[in-house]
């Protein structure tokens, strides 16, 4: 979430994928579906279904779940019945929050998530009453070793396309146009790094910096937001540095 490092984030991720592999891989089967859906099943065409195998693959999902999936969509057995829905609201000392979900029951989503809001002393808002706090970027990460060459990685990323690279002791953080995403992500793979992460995601542009009990509060609401069947991501314009102190 907002407030740790990318890195920090995919990290906890992966570490979640170990605790509820299976709810980490039937969200990203939806996506499979509602990208074979919107651009076909083959994903040298699709560059959207492309980036959510990658996606796959970087949280260690078989093979054959990601095929079964594709074949399932294109097949018709499922990804024609999901609707995608934006959120937004605030947490916690006015804490932003932008919710997208994949739902086939937009009342129990709907109900699901403000439930949460309520719990956790938030409230939602109307469509765009906090997305213009945030930017819509492409963000493709790099895992850093002793070998890698910074100077190669910005050239090549802004050789492709990128707007901008970070550094630190870990990775590189490349951020793009949105439109820009597959292809840089892909010349970074095809020059031998590790594409560790790519996706599109909402950007806070400036973060919330809270105290510890603060901190914690919005934490458990990010927390019981993400364990939602229903909810793919959350993004944030919280400060949680705090917690790693």
């Amino acid at each position: 979430m907002s407030g740790h490092s990318k890195w920090h984030n995919i990290q906890a991720t992966k570490g979640k994928a170990d605790a509820a592999r299976g709810k980490i891989f039937t969200k990203i089967g939806r996506e499979i579906a509602v990208a074979v859906k919107l651009g076909g099943p083959d994903p040298n065409i699709n560059s959207k279904l492309y980036d959510v195998i990658q996606k796959a693959k970087q949280n260690n999902m078989p093979n054959d779940n990601i095929q079964r999936s594709i074949k399932k969509a294109s097949g018709g057995e499922e990804g024609g019945n999901y609707d995608s829905i934006t959120y937004e609201g605030y947490g916690n000392s006015g804490v932003a929050f932008i919710v997208e979900c994949l739902t086939d029951n937009r009342n129990r989503t709907a109900a699901d998530v403000r439930h949460l809001f309520d719990k956790f002393n938030g409230n939602l808002g109307t469509s765009g009453s906090v997305t213009y706090m945030f930017d819509y970027k492409g963000i493709v990460v790099l895992a850093k070793n002793d070998a890698t060459n910074e100077d190669d990685v910005m050239m090549l990323a802004l050789d492709n396309g990128a707007d901008d690279v970070l550094v630190d002791d870990e990775c590189f953080e490349i951020s793009t146009a949105p439109d820009k995403l597959h292809e840089v992500a892909k010349a970074c793979e095809g020059a031998g790094y590790e594409v560790v992460s790519s996706e599109v995601e909402y950007v806070p542009q400036n973060l919330i910096k809270l105290d510890k009990d603060a901190a914690i509060s919005v934490n458990k609401l990010i927390v019981a937001l993400e364990d939602l069947d229903d909810v793919q991501n959350v993004y944030t314009s919280a400060d949680l540095s705090v917690l790693d102190e």
